[in-house]
C-alpha cells in the first residue's frame, strides 16, 4: 500500500520547512524508522486493516514526528487512489468539542458569556429540563455533559429549523448539574449561544476566534474551506454491505462522510445566526489535519502563545484544563456506561496515569477522544502547560484514523476503553517518538 508520511525524528536536516516544524530536538532516525514500519503494519493489517491514518508527536513542546498512511480516497476501481499525507484533512469527531471550547473560552475572556448564568437569557427561549423545571442550566453543565440534557430526541437540526422549536430529551433521574451523561446536543447550543451573543455564524465565528490566528486550513463547514484544501479531505469509510449497517470486513471500501463533492449545508443561504448551529457541529464537524492540531496542542503547552501572539490567558486555559468533575465510583453522580468513566475538564476529559484510565501505560494526559462514521481520533497531551508564553515543554500525540475494515468493538483494547489498533498506535508513538526507544 501507498503510504505517504515524513518521519521528523530523522528528518530533521531536510531545510526549509513549514513553520510548526522550524526548530527540531535532537532524535533517533532509528526511532523513527522502527515508528515507520510499525504504525504502516497496523494499518495494513490484514486481520484489521485500516483505510488511512494521520499521526503526531510533539516532545518536550516541539514535534519531533508526523507520519501518513494509507489512502484519503479510496477509488475502488472506478477513479484513482490518493494516499494520505501529512497534511490530510479529517473530519475529527469529539475532538471538535475541545476546540469549539476554546472559541467559547476567547467569548468568556471578552465578557461575553458566564460560565454560571442560566444559558435561557443567551438563547432567546427558556431551556430547562421539565422534570427539573426550577434549576437553570449553564455554560458550565453544557460542557461538563452535566446538563440532564439527552441525545435521544435527536442533536442535529437542518438550518430551516430553530432550536427554540425543538423539544429536547431529557432526564428524570437528576437534574442539571448532579449527573454526568455524554451529551453531543449540549455542544449544538454551545455554538448558538456563540452566535447569539456576537451575531456571526459559528463557522466563521470560530474561523476568526481561533482558526485564522493560529494559521490553520481548517474549519467547520468544509464547502467554505479553500479548493486546495478541499482536495485534502480525507473521505471517512467503513466496510459495509451496501444500504446496511452491518460490518462486512471482505467487502469493499464503503465512504461514510466527506466523499468528493463538498456541498454546503442545507438551506445555509437563508440561515440567521442564533437559531441553531447544528449544521456546523459544534459536536464533532471541524476538519483539519493531524499537523494543524499538532498547533492546536502546541499553542496549548505555551500557555495560550502562538507565534509570539497570546490568544488565550494562561489563566483560562489552566481553568479549561483543570478537573471539574470526576466519577464517584458507585454511578450516583455519572453514568459508567459499561466501563470507568474519565474525569472531564471543561470540553475535555483526563487520562490519568491509571489502569483502566490511561490511554497507554505511562502517559498522564488530558485532551479529547473521537468516534464518529468510522473515524476514531486522539488529541492528549500531558498537563506540563507552560505560562507566560514561554514553551511549555509538554508531550502530546494526535491519532487520526480514517476508518476501518471491520467494527473496532471487535477487538477491544486490552489495557483501556480503546480499540486495539488504537493502542497499539499509541503505544508505538508514546515508545518511538515521546521516549525515543530505537528498539
Amino acid at each position: 500500500m501507498n503510504h505517504g508520511r515524513r518521519s521528523l525524528l530523522g528528518m530533521a536536516m531536510l531545510g526549509a520547512m513549514e513553520p510548526l516544524f522550524a526548530a527540531m530536538p535532537p532524535a533517533s532516525g532509528g526511532a523513527a524508522a522502527s515508528l515507520d514500519a510499525e504504525l504502516a503494519a497496523i494499518v495494513d493489517d490484514p486481520a484489521f486493516p485500516l483505510a488511512s491514518l494521520s499521526v503526531v508527536a510533539v516532545r518536550a513542546g516541539r514535534p519531533v514526528y508526523e507520519g501518513a498512511f494509507g489512502r484519503r480516497t479510496i477509488g475502488n476501481g472506478a477513479f484513482p487512489d490518493r494516499p494520505a499525507t501529512p497534511d490530510t484533512l479529517y473530519r475529527i469527531a469529539s475532538i471538535s468539542k475541545l476546540v469549539t471550547t476554546l472559541g467559547l473560552m476567547r467569548l468568556l475572556e471578552d465578557g461575553r458569556v458566564d460560565l454560571d448564568a442560566d444559558v435561557s437569557g443567551y438563547l432567546g427561549f427558556q431551556l430547562r429540563n421539565p422534570h427539573f423545571a426550577g434549576q437553570a442550566i449553564s455554560l458550565r453543565h453544557l460542557l461538563l455533559h452535566t446538563s440532564s440534557l439527552r441525545d435521544d430526541a435527536g442533536y442535529f437540526w437542518p438550518a430551516t429549523t430553530a432550536l427554540k422549536d425543538v423539544r429536547p430529551a431529557c432526564s428524570s433521574h437528576a437534574g442539571p448539574g448532579a449527573y454526568y451523561s455524554y451529551c453531543n446536543l449540549g455542544f449544538g447550543l454551545v455554538g448558538t449561544i456563540m452566535e447569539r451573543v456576537t451575531g456571526e455564524r459559528f463557522d466563521r465565528l470560530m474561523t476568526r476566534l481561533l482558526l485564522q490566528p493560529l494559521g490553520l486550513q481548517a474549519g467547520y463547514n468544509p464547502s467554505e474551506l479553500p479548493k486546495a484544501a478541499q482536495d485534502r479531505l480525507a473521505t471517512i469509510y467503513r466496510k459495509r454491505a451496501p444500504d446496511s449497517d452491518t460490518w462486512q470486513s471482505d467487502g469493499p471500501w464503503a465512504a461514510q462522510v466527506d466523499a468528493p463533492g463538498i456541498q454546503p449545508p442545507p438551506g445555509l443561504a437563508s440561515y440567521v445566526p442564533g437559531t441553531n448551529a447544528t449544521p456546523f457541529s459544534p459536536t464533532g464537524g471541524l476538519r483539519i489535519s493531524a499537523r494543524d492540531l499538532g498547533v492546536v496542542m502546541r499553542m496549548l503547552m505555551a500557555g495560550g502563545v502562538h507565534d509570539g501572539k497570546r490568544l488565550l490567558q494562561a489563566a483560562t486555559i489552566e481553568r479549561m484544563f483543570a478537573r471539574h468533575w470526576a466519577y464517584d465510583g458507585v454511578g450516583g453522580n455519572g453514568n459508567p456506561l459499561g466501563s470507568i468513566l474519565s474525569p472531564r475538564g471543561l470540553g475535555n476529559a483526563h487520562y490519568p496515569d491509571r489502569p483502566g484510565l490511561w490511554l497507554t501505560p505511562g502517559f498522564d494526559a488530558v485532551g479529547h477522544l473521537g468516534d464518529a462514521y468510522g473515524l476514531r481520533s486522539i488529541f492528549a497531551m500531558d498537563r506540563t502547560i507552560g505560562h507566560g508564553g514561554g514553551n511549555g515543554g509538554g508531550n502530546g500525540i494526535v491519532v487520526l484514523a480514517g476508518g476501518s475494515a471491520r467494527d473496532p468493538a471487535d477487538q477491544p483494547g486490552r489495557d483501556s476503553s480503546l480499540a486495539r489498533y488504537e493502542e497499539r498506535v499509541l503505544a508505538s508513538v508514546y515508545r518511538r517518538a515521546i521516549l525515543g526507544q530505537a528498539a
